[in-house]
């Protein structure tokens, strides 16, 4: 005998390759979600940004800056549940789809689902948030002369 091989060194070579496929594909997920996070902010900032002259027009006339926040929030929701309503089965059909590659772990298991929601829930309000308050902080008179 020429090599002496513990028994958790001959497990560890027989799961590799699964190990392996897990980690990349948490990876991917990893920045799939940096990668939609700031997709979101991008698209919501933008949006701001183009209805800076509207919303400039809306404080002139009387406007609260919380009004036009939660107006803007509320807009970054239901975009946010469009995505929900569209996703949601989506990611439930995937994780269906790499049953095998799970070890103990249900493939619905409502833990992470809701913990995953929750977690885009905050980047939506956040990315809404953020250029909201941007926008509101800008003096009407400036947000209305021509470009």
């Amino acid at each position: 005998l020429t090599e002496f091989r513990t028994m958790e060194q001959l497990v560890d070579r027989s799961v590799f390759a699964r190990q392996f496929v897990v980690l990349l594909v948490a990876g991917f997920a990893a920045f799939g979600l940096l990668l939609a996070s700031l997709g979101m902010y991008a698209v919501i900032s933008y949006s701001v940004t183009q209805r800076t002259q509207e919303i400039g027009i809306r404080m002139a006339l009387g406007a609260t800056p919380g009004n036009l926040r939660a107006q803007i929030l509320g807009q970054t929701g239901t975009l946010a549940l469009v995505g929900v309503a569209v996703g949601l089965p989506a990611s439930w059909l995937a994780a269906r789809s790499i049953r095998g590659l799970l070890f103990d772990v249900g493939t619905s298991d409502p833990f992470t689902f809701v913990a995953v929601l929750l977690l885009l829930g905050g980047v939506a309000a956040l990315a809404g948030y953020v250029p909201a308050r941007r926008a509101t902080q800008v003096d009407p008179a400036i947000a209305l002369r021509p470009r």
